[in-house]
């Protein structure tokens, strides 16, 4: 089980990896544009939350703000809750290049998937989700 998860992870960071030169993004670009675009408030953080979830310290996290804004993917603005806080907040360019990136990724995954029926594709996703949830359990113990 273990090595077919590997080849699997492989082949997928192998087709990420592809789809970000194709658009031309950098991996810690995608990485911060993701993560923005996958929140509850999609599109919108405080640099301190997005640190945290990348696992960047606040002056990594600063570094990879300042060039993304640079490149108008993303733009500081101010806190919704408090106008002293600064919040980034993705832009249209960057939403269309994070879009480019997934619906390349996505492809990528669809053609993994697609020697799958409908049936073992719900069934793998449920016991995927059953173990993801057991080992994030184990790590909050």
């Amino acid at each position: 089980m273990t090595f077919r998860l590997h080849q699997l992870v492989r082949h997928l960071r192998a087709t990420t990896k592809a789809a970000l030169a194709e658009v031309g993004l950098q991996d810690f670009e995608y990485d911060t544009l993701h993560r923005l675009m996958i929140r509850e408030t999609p599109g919108r953080a405080s640099p301190g939350e997005l640190a945290q979830e990348t696992g960047v310290s606040n002056a990594g996290m600063t570094g990879r703000l300042d060039s993304l804004e640079k490149k108008g993917w993303l733009k500081r603005v101010p806190g919704t809750e408090d106008r002293r806080r600064v919040d980034v907040e993705i832009t249209r360019a960057g939403m269309r290049i994070w879009n480019r990136a997934m619906n390349l990724r996505g492809r990528a995954e669809d053609e993994v998937g697609s020697v799958l029926s409908a049936r073992e594709l719900a069934t793998l996703n449920r016991l995927l989700r059953k173990m993801t949830l057991y080992v994030e359990d184990e790590e909050t113990r």
